[in-house]
């Protein structure tokens, strides 16, 4: 390989914008939409009006919906709709990470956006809240 490899997060949903919209206010990200590139693909015909939808007023992807940090220095997040639900504990979570002293107040504004808290965790001196994103998904908090 002669170069590194980039990544980005994928997470399988059954609404990709509402998770978008959750993890770009949880993370500091933008939700990586254009609406413009949309509707010039429908009017060339590349895509069917079945392939899209709006949310939040805005013309987008109906299967897909990604988010991107604005500085760039960390992975693109894409959420792509699946038909199945989620029916076990996730094998791979995200950990946010926003101190000690500000894990109280950010739990409480993740919730406000949606999230569920699950239980406190902890190892040694390192404590954690885990919690679950409006579609389930768990993540720890610390």
């Amino acid at each position: 390989m002669t170069s590194s490899p980039t990544i980005q997060i994928a997470l399988d949903c059954s609404n990709p914008h509402r998770q978008a919209a959750f993890w770009s206010a949880t993370l500091g990200y933008e939700v990586d939409n254009d609406p413009g590139f949309i509707r010039q693909l429908l009017d060339e015909g590349t895509v069917t009006e079945d392939e899209v939808t709006t949310f939040d007023g805005e013309l987008v992807f109906a299967t897909g919906a990604a988010i991107k940090d604005p500085s760039d220095a960390r992975p693109r997040w894409y959420f792509q709709k699946v038909a199945e639900g989620k029916v076990a504990k996730n094998r791979m979570h995200v950990d946010v990470q926003v101190g000690a002293e500000n894990r109280a107040a950010e739990e409480a504004r993740l919730v406000e956006l949606g999230a569920t808290r699950l239980y406190e965790g902890q190892q040694g001196p390192h404590k954690w809240t885990t919690m679950a994103d409006p579609e389930g998904n768990e993540f720890c908090l610390s």
